[in-house]
């Protein structure tokens, strides 16, 4: 960030439109990118929304993992679908322009969905806590009222933090440069363009997301840890390589999602470093929602078997 701006009165912004620079200006690549996108959106849209309308239709799927599970498909496709369409113009089309008022909606939208699949996460790893280390007092402990307690909790932390990212950019001022150089309006590439003092907003960018990555994450490795001990104490090897299997694979979608998460917001911010958060920032906004249908549904043996009766009803 520059040491010296250029003054501007606050709470004013000269600029009406942004310009959209997306993740390369190469000419050549620009149409593989397009269709290798296209296919990732794709997938993300009929896997999360096949997902949805697979628990909807199954009622033995009516349980607190699923209805988590049904929170979390439905916010992977909406914060995909957020900036996705955006992004895919970029590469077809010679300027991808977004008014002012539309960016300010898409960081918003784009915080809410995001911090909320950081609460949804660590909501399913302490279900499956309680599932696996206290069996017996599941049905009491994830009653429907604490399932939806959980689920509330989530969507008021991301309202709030979406409410503290877009409150602080709407104080900042854009004063000539109007050209971002990112896919999407993302909070440190909008305030590279920044002709007055960002200091308040990087202060609240570091509190409010190092809150809303460090607090879920640690929730769910102690979750994970607690749940290690216990699988470590079975004594059936075919549950043991079952259970880690089952873990592991929540494991790496939480490692992507927080990891490169922390890597794009909880570093010093400098305009060079735009194209290594491009790079970082694929895995927690395609990446991950593209994965997590497979990884946390339809490698179980339920949803197979309500994806089949489904299929049989002639529903799908």
């Amino acid at each position: 960030m520059q040491d010296i701006k250029r003054m501007a009165p606050e709470n004013s912004s000269f600029v009406n439109e942004f310009i959209l620079m997306g993740l390369t200006d190469k000419p050549d690549i620009q149409l593989p990118l397009f269709f290798l996108f296209l296919v990732m959106y794709m997938v993300i849209v009929l896997g999360n929304l096949g997902l949805i309308t697979l628990i909807v239709l199954n009622s033995h799927l009516h349980t607190p993992m699923y209805f988590f599970l049904f929170n979390l498909s439905f916010i992977d496709f909406c914060y995909s679908s957020v900036f996705t369409p955006k992004m895919l113009m970029n590469f077809v089309s010679k300027k991808n322009i977004i008014s002012y008022r539309e960016c300010m909606a898409q960081l918003y939208f784009f915080s809410f969905f995001i911090i909320s699949e950081c609460y949804m996460l660590t909501s399913m790893a302490y279900d499956r806590y309680v599932a696996i280390c206290n069996p017996l007092l599941y049905s009491k402990v994830m009653s429907p009222r604490v399932c939806c307690n959980l689920m509330l909790g989530s969507y008021l932390m991301a309202f709030t933090g979406a409410m503290a990212h877009t409150g602080c950019m709407l104080r900042v001022a854009f004063c000539d440069a109007n050209t971002i150089n990112y896919y999407f309006c993302d909070i440190f590439p909008l305030l590279e363009l920044s002709c007055t003092s960002t200091y308040v907003n990087e202060l609240e960018v570091f509190i409010v997301v190092g809150i809303n990555i460090i607090v879920p994450s640690v929730t769910i490795f102690a979750s994970y840890g607690f749940i290690l001990s216990n699988i470590l104490q079975l004594r059936s090897m075919e549950g043991r390589s079952k259970a880690f299997s089952t873990c592991s694979s929540h494991i790496i979608a939480v490692s992507l999602f927080f990891g490169s998460g922390a890597f794009m917001y909880l570093k010093p911010f400098s305009a060079g470093s735009m194209d290594e958060g491009k790079i970082s920032s694929l895995f927690y906004t395609i990446v991950v929602p593209m994965m997590n249908p497979l990884i946390y549904s339809f490698r179980n043996k339920d949803v197979k078997v309500a994806l089949k009766k489904t299929v049989s009803r002639g529903k799908f």
